[in-house]
């Protein structure tokens, strides 16, 4: 009897945890966080503070997100679009090929098949294995050492 107490009383008290923990995910009407943009099924945020490129990727993973993979044209346009609110700064996304140079990866896992690349880069001068967007006067990709500090955008699957 004693054993189905204590069972009842442990299913209970993980409930109600459960119940707490869900009451503090204050989501929008678009199904992202407050202050985060929705595209298709994913939500995006800038973050203003620069940090170096590993940094940044642990601050979007303490959000429950990783910095950003672009998987197409249309979606660049959004992710610049946070950006271009703040002056459109060289800002961290999700790219890197620091375990093998030339394979370029995203930091969630998914495939990296968008680019959206300066003219001659990659060139890895200097070993540079982290993708900066907005760079230069046409705003697009280039490779840059992960230890500079940049804004960064973060995104998640709604």
């Amino acid at each position: 009897m004693k054993l189905l107490t204590v069972s009842a009383l442990l299913c209970a008290m993980m409930a109600l945890t459960m119940a707490v923990a869900k009451s503090h995910l204050v989501k929008r009407a678009n199904g992202c966080p407050h202050g985060w943009t929705r595209n298709s099924d994913r939500c995006f945020y800038y973050v203003p503070r620069t940090m170096t490129w590993a940094r940044a990727e642990r601050n979007c993973l303490s959000m429950g997100a990783n910095l950003a993979s672009v998987h197409s044209y249309s979606e660049y346009q959004v992710v610049q679009s946070l950006t271009g609110r703040h002056g459109y700064p060289q800002t961290w996304i999700g790219g890197t090929d620091a375990p093998q140079e030339g394979i370029w990866l995203w930091s969630d896992g998914t495939s990296f098949h968008f680019s959206a690349w300066c003219p001659e880069e990659p060139n890895n001068l200097g070993n540079q294995h982290c993708i900066q967007m907005n760079f230069e006067g046409s705003k697009c990709w280039d490779d840059l050492q992960c230890d500079h500090h940049l804004p960064s955008v973060c995104a998640k699957k709604v």
